[in-house]
């Protein structure tokens, strides 16, 4: 925290002596005014220069990294260390997603354009809940509306939640519609579409696998929260992972997650949900219910978060976490978990094959 000094005081006497002292004052507070004027002057224009170097830079990158590379690309992770100007940041995210690889031209167009999917209503209600800063993200022709149907359209066998509306929303704060909605088509592809599966395995494995994160990185919360209390961690999780975090932080930290998050991967998801209880952990400690718990971790309260979006990455990155043992085991439980789900599924049919009906006499 940077503590500004508080001004020298001036005492007022009476005679030449005093008025004296009064102008010396006045005249060495204007200096420094002017000196700090001048000072704020050069410091914006120092930070304005460093962020069209950022501009350049990215889109060099943008014009000459595959991107199909860009996640294995060191000058791309540097970068996204350093910062995403929002003029660029949709490319950006396309550029981590691959999206153009997914765009067909027209298809968008004639997805948006089909029969209302079952889930339409709620759509609109979410939208318009969700959305409600936002007025040309509410019409039912609009663009969010659009994005969802035509998603759900392509993409019938995934069930629709609010987390849908309010990751394509945030999308289309800062995208096109049509590049947009191939950045959330290559999101959902990449990473997010089994947790709108109706089999829940995917969550329960990110959840477990943050569960272990949690414990080795803050025992005392973890033994409250998972022993104590017996939270499931799918019910903490499952906010966050189905939301990217939208509604969880302020705007501008769910940009710089998602920077990160669409590099990383899901390991990145839980890094955030530890700086998230790191920010929530007196609160949590002095907790009575469940309740009251999964509450604070779903919307944690502005005033405990770390003061900049930069800060709050860097409390993420600080936590005891190894990405690739993270990626190992996660591929191991996902194994097994399929496995059980065989198993369990072969029994059911041996059971039901073995069940003799009544024969009619």
């Amino acid at each position: 925290m940077h503590l500004r000094a508080e001004s020298p005081a001036i005492s007022v006497s009476s005679g030449i002596s005093g008025t004296s002292r009064i102008i010396t004052g006045v005249s060495s507070d204007s200096v420094a005014f002017r000196s700090k004027a001048s000072s704020k002057a050069s410091n914006s224009e120092a930070s304005m220069d460093a962020h069209r170097q950022r501009e350049q830079k990215w889109m060099t990158l943008i014009t000459t990294v595959p991107p199909e590379q860009a996640r294995k690309n060191k000058k791309v992770r540097k970068l996204l260390g350093e910062g995403v100007p929002a003029s660029v940041r949709y490319l950006v995210w396309s550029l981590m997603t691959n999206a153009k690889s997914k765009g067909v031209a027209g298809v968008y167009s004639q997805l948006s354009k089909r029969v209302r999917v079952a889930a339409f209503a709620d759509m609109q209600r979410d939208v318009k809940r969700c959305f409600g800063e936002h007025p040309h993200l509410q019409s039912t022709e609009g663009p969010l509306v659009c994005l969802l149907q035509a998603y759900l359209t392509m993409v019938p066998d995934v069930q629709y939640s609010t987390g849908l509306t309010l990751i394509a929303g945030h999308t289309l704060l800062l995208a096109p519609e049509e590049d947009g909605f191939w950045i959330f088509v290559s999101m959902m592809d990449s990473a997010l579409r089994p947790y709108f599966s109706p089999n829940s395995a995917q969550m329960e494995v990110d959840a477990a696998l943050f569960s272990r994160a949690l414990d080795s990185n803050d025992a005392q919360v973890s033994k409250k929260v998972l022993v104590d209390m017996g939270i499931n961690p799918a019910h903490m999780c499952f906010p966050w992972f189905t939301t990217l975090f939208v509604g969880s932080l302020p705007g501008d930290y769910v940009n710089r997650v998602w920077d990160l998050f669409l590099y990383e991967g899901v390991p990145m998801l839980i890094r955030v949900g530890l700086a998230i209880f790191y920010c929530c952990r007196r609160a949590i400690l002095e907790a009575a219910s469940e309740d009251a718990i999964l509450y604070y971790l779903k919307r944690p309260s502005p005033t405990w978060l770390p003061p900049t979006p930069d800060d709050f990455m860097a409390l993420a990155f600080s936590f005891k976490v190894k990405d690739d043992d993270i990626r190992k085991q996660r591929i191991k439980m996902e194994r097994q978990v399929k496995k059980q789900a065989q198993v369990q599924g072969a029994r059911l049919v041996a059971n039901s094959s073995g069940i003799s009906l009544p024969r009619d006499a």
